[in-house]
């Protein structure tokens, strides 16, 4: 029994000597693998983290002449207008137009029966004749001494009043007919064939509209520049995109008591008909002098609440390198007026200087940039969108 157990004891010691082999190796492994990350580790401490450079596009600070522009907001009126309306009353027998159509000058649009007043003249034709004839013999007989002054005066009297009956019978008769008083273009018609409509009920509206005004209204402190014939460009939100140009034609004679403010008018040219009165309008009057004015694009401007402000693209030179790249620099800035895709600068840049020209909610000071203006929009004083 003792000769047995002998042999298990050795066995026993062999595999826990090799158990031990294994973890001693195990443990070293572990050892040389942390050993490894830490010197990884500590090697990517060791090294500053540099950004790659962002990509922009830029844009350069230009000195302009602009001239000085008022802006103000009014509506469109019509240079001629008019609701066509009915100046006596009777049943609509006829309607000779279309809703929404062209009327030149002298046609009929709309007529009244007349049959009443036709045969009331008829009737007054004929007394008006008689009373001719009687008044015919009447001065043969007074040439003859044969009947007094009175009873001529009073033929004559007698033809003059049935004459005037007839003329106002034959006016009744022609203002049974509208006819439109100027070229223009119709709307829709406010009355059917066979109703009833009274003195003054409206027909339907006329509008001359290749011309219109634009009547607005500028603070009286700009009275002194104001002179007609200047240059005033209009624009409305129903056509976007689009700039209608005109003239100053008519200054109040005198300023509104309550808002201190001189109405305006301006004349537009409206061949294609695409403005219609009564539309809202923005205006600019431009005043006739020029001043010189640095402007970048309106996407180069950082809008906040602490102060507007653009990113300037400075080349800077390593020193030990010796290696140039491109950091900007953050510059707060005095805006101006904005004239399409342009904003004046009227504080904090100088002519030449680069900006960062779209993009900017991106940046932060100090960044290291490259610039990419392939795919960079042209702004413009005066954008004209394809899809407007």
């Amino acid at each position: 029994m003792h000769d047995v157990a002998k042999p298990v004891k050795t066995q026993m010691k062999s595999k826990l000597k090799t158990m031990g082999v294994a973890v001693g190796g195990l443990i070293a492994l572990i050892i040389v693998i942390v050993g490894i990350k830490g010197l990884q580790i500590g090697k990517m401490m060791s090294t500053p983290n540099v950004m790659p450079p962002t990509t922009v596009s830029s844009a350069t600070v230009k000195e302009e002449d602009w001239a000085p522009t008022l802006s103000a907001v009014g509506s469109l009126s019509a240079v001629q207008g008019a609701i066509i309306a009915a100046e006596l009353g009777g049943v609509v027998s006829e309607i000779k137009f279309e809703n929404g159509g062209v009327a030149k000058k002298g046609d009929v649009i709309m007529k009244l029966d007349a049959s009443q007043e036709e045969a009331l003249l008829r009737s007054s034709e004929a007394e008006a004749e008689l009373a001719r004839q009687d008044l015919e013999r009447t001065r043969g007989l007074a040439s003859q001494k044969v009947v007094s002054k009175s009873e001529l005066d009073a033929a004559e009297s007698k033809f003059n009043r049935l004459n005037a009956v007839v003329d106002q019978m034959r006016s009744s008769i022609r203002k049974k007919t509208l006819v439109a008083p100027f070229d223009g273009q119709l709307g829709i018609r406010q009355v059917n064939v066979g109703q009833m409509i009274n003195a003054g009920q409206q027909v339907v509206p006329l509008t001359s509209l290749d011309r219109l005004f634009a009547d607005f209204a500028l603070p009286q402190q700009y009275l002194g520049q104001l002179k007609p014939s200047l240059e005033v460009h209009v624009t409305t939100d129903a056509l976007p995109g689009r700039v209608f140009g005109g003239k100053l034609t008519a200054i109040n004679s005198m300023v509104d008591s309550s808002t201190r403010n001189i109405t305006l008018q301006a004349t537009l040219e409206n061949p294609d008909h695409a403005l219609r009165p009564g539309m809202f309008a923005k205006a600019e009057v431009t005043l006739p002098e020029k001043h010189k004015t640095l402007v970048v694009p309106g996407s180069a401007i950082s809008y906040a609440p602490f102060g507007d402000s653009v990113f300037v693209i400075d080349k800077q030179k390593d020193g030990k390198t010796g290696k140039e790249s491109q950091v900007i620099r953050q510059q707060f800035v005095r805006v101006g007026e904005a004239r399409g895709d342009f904003v004046a600068i009227t504080q904090g840049l100088k002519a030449g200087e680069v900006v960062v020209g779209t993009g900017v909610f991106k940046l932060r000071n100090g960044m290291t940039v490259t610039i990419n203006n392939d795919l960079a929009p042209k702004p413009q004083i005066n954008p004209n969108p394809v899809d407007s």
